[in-house]
């Protein structure tokens, strides 16, 4: 007798374990004490005033909101990934696997992103992207875990790719990176532009240096030429581009990344004149974004960019979801659900998810002149773009989160 009752103990035992395990996953989610973000942006080298201003635009909104989301505390963790892939995924998994954050938000650049994903997704974090929209992860790599709350990176080239065939331009050079981000600008341009490209040519990510690039393109004789070169790139293209003359015969498109006030504050008049195009501007008449605005100003010192509004509605939409799950982040399909909702006042106007959680929205365009206050700065001249969606959603085969 005492051999069977032996025998059978284990079983008991192991039948009582399973019974308690499925009484555990059976129970609700409990509500959070805290909620940890990790922020990871370029802070360093020639594209950090892309990192900063994201950094700040959040910080913003997370100071408006009493340092909370959804009524729970915030920890925010920031960290550099110095424009490096490997930089990105290492410290990235850290964040995930030792500081355990909620989620993830920052990356600027396409590369990074597409370097980081797979262990992201995989550790089923949702990544709010502020800024990089690659079009593998718009398309056939799309992924629940992964929002984005600025745009696909093709368009606000679409954009002026429209801009430049309705304003009658009929040769054009086209000039971007050698990446990820860059090969999608050409590929968005080039949908919408029905003239001629007499030459499209890539460079070396982060590159400084134009002499060669300036003298292919006054060969070509474009009557317009289209640069997407985010950051310190931009910078010292334009300064070479107007320092070579090539100002009096070719004019200047972007995307409002290669045009924006942080590009601006180092290039100055110059750039006067030069078009580009944002689904977001510091003029849109809307009392979400005048309140941001002037506060920014107010905290740095500094007109925003479209990077420090990406940041800021990223925030908004962390809050949004946040509260709608009632803090209880750990229930991972409910907080996708109320992700993709989007729930929050965002401050270019309307806003809403596609099935591939990149925004559908309205692009505008803008040029860069002197506003009454003498600044050189951006100014909406008109709307491009309504509902605009981007052109891989379809490719979006969404699986669903159990």
């Amino acid at each position: 007798m005492k051999t069977a009752s032996t025998a059978k103990h284990p079983v008991v035992l192991s039948l009582s374990a399973l019974a308690m395990s499925l009484l555990l996953s059976a129970a609700p989610a409990q509500a959070a004490d805290k909620i940890k973000v990790g922020l990871l942006s370029t802070l360093s080298g020639p594209g950090a005033g892309l990192g900063v201003d994201i950094r700040d635009g959040f910080a913003l909104a997370l100071k408006h909101s009493g340092g909370k989301f959804g009524g729970l505390p915030v920890e925010l963790i920031t960290a550099d990934d110095q424009q490096n892939p490997e930089v990105a995924k290492q410290t990235s998994d850290r964040l995930i696997k030792r500081d355990k954050v909620d989620f993830m938000t920052g990356i600027v650049f396409s590369n990074l992103m597409l370097a980081v994903g797979p262990s992201v997704f995989a550790s089923k974090t949702p990544f709010v992207s502020a800024n990089a929209g690659p079009s593998q992860y718009a398309g056939e790599q799309c992924n629940p875990f992964f929002f984005n709350v600025a745009w696909q990176n093709d368009n606000v080239h679409e954009a002026i790719g429209k801009t430049m065939t309705d304003k009658g331009f009929k040769k054009v050079v086209i000039l971007a990176p050698n990446y990820p981000a860059g090969k999608d600008a050409a590929a968005g341009f080039k949908r919408y532009y029905k003239g001629e490209v007499v030459e499209e040519i890539f460079t070396k990510l982060g590159q400084l240096d134009y002499a060669a690039e300036l003298a292919q393109a006054r060969a070509a004789k474009p009557d317009g030429m289209y640069i997407f070169l985010p950051g310190g790139m931009g910078i010292n293209f334009i300064k070479q581009f107007v320092g070579a003359g090539l100002s009096k015969d070719i004019t200047l498109f972007g995307p409002g990344t290669s045009a924006d006030e942080d590009v601006i504050k180092a290039v100055g008049e110059p750039m006067l004149g030069m078009f580009n195009s944002s689904q977001w501007a510091h003029d849109l008449d809307n009392a979400a974004n005048k309140k941001f605005v002037a506060d920014f100003q107010k905290d740095y010192g500094r007109l925003p960019s479209m990077f420090a509004a990406q940041g800021y509605d990223a925030a908004l939409l962390m809050d949004a979801a946040v509260r709608d799950v009632k803090g209880k982040v750990e229930d991972k399909p409910a907080l996708l659900k109320a992700l993709k909702a989007a729930k929050f006042t965002s401050i270019r106007g309307n806003f809403k998810f596609n099935n591939n959680q990149f925004p559908v929205q309205d692009y505008y365009l803008r040029v860069i002149t002197k506003d009454g206050q003498g600044r050189v700065t951006n100014k909406t001249l008109g709307k491009i773009f309504s509902n605009h969606a981007d052109a891989y959603a379809a490719s979006c085969k969404m699986q669903q989160v159990q």
